[in-house]
């Protein structure tokens, strides 16, 4: 029980940025043309319209260092005239990880500020520790998100980058999407070590400027 008291500020920082990640995501479509998103009510910071009781709470919960929210509902056959379907797709995708970088952005100012203005930065400092938790975390959301896999949105926007006669191939994969994800899970972090360990040092170095 106390290491899951312990977990439950990690589990709000995630609940936090999947939803923004999924927001993102909804918010990319509408303005791409598609509001089914919205018309389901996933247009919002609202957390309760993305958890997913397992990916999102039972398992972070229980010290699985992962989690996943709803997926949001994108219909690319409604995007606005002049947006293709491949395009439309890869940037509602790319929107995610986009939103995860900001928020590590914004974490890492928040970082800086905070030594700046003589805020607590040791381990009683609870503020700073939260923010340094929301910039590892979404550094590493973002990156993981960017595995050029199915279901993950890197899967997406390879999708629009590869010749269209190798594009069904590709959509193919998506049947054996349940095997990839967990050879993600178990080989991900070897895969996004390096791109993580560069964009936290660019976010430190950013924190650092600002201090």
């Amino acid at each position: 029980m106390d290491g899951i008291v312990y977990r439950v500020p990690y589990v709000i920082l995630l609940i936090l940025s999947l939803s923004v990640h999924e927001w993102a995501h909804a918010w990319s479509a509408w303005k791409l043309g598609d509001d089914t998103a919205s018309r389901v009510g996933r247009m919002t910071l609202n957390p309760l319209a993305h958890i997913d009781p397992l990916g999102t709470l039972i398992l972070p919960l229980l010290g699985i260092p992962f989690g996943w929210a709803k997926p949001v509902p994108v219909d690319p056959s409604r995007f606005r005239r002049g947006v293709s379907m491949g395009a439309g797709m890869a940037l509602t995708a790319s929107a995610g990880p986009l939103s995860n970088v900001l928020l590590a952005l914004l974490a890492s100012v928040g970082i800086g500020l905070s030594a700046r203005l003589g805020v607590n930065v040791g381990a009683g400092g609870l503020l700073p520790e939260l923010l340094w938790g929301l910039l590892g975390m979404n550094v590493g959301l973002a990156v993981f998100n960017l595995i050029p896999l199915p279901p993950l949105d890197g899967s997406r926007i390879v999708a629009w980058l590869l010749p269209y006669g190798l594009r069904n191939q590709w959509h193919a994969l998506e049947r054996f999407a349940p095997l990839l994800l967990i050879l993600i899970f178990y080989f991900g972090g070897r895969l996004v070590s390096g791109p993580v360990n560069f964009l936290a040092r660019l976010l430190v170095q950013v924190a650092s400027f600002i201090a």
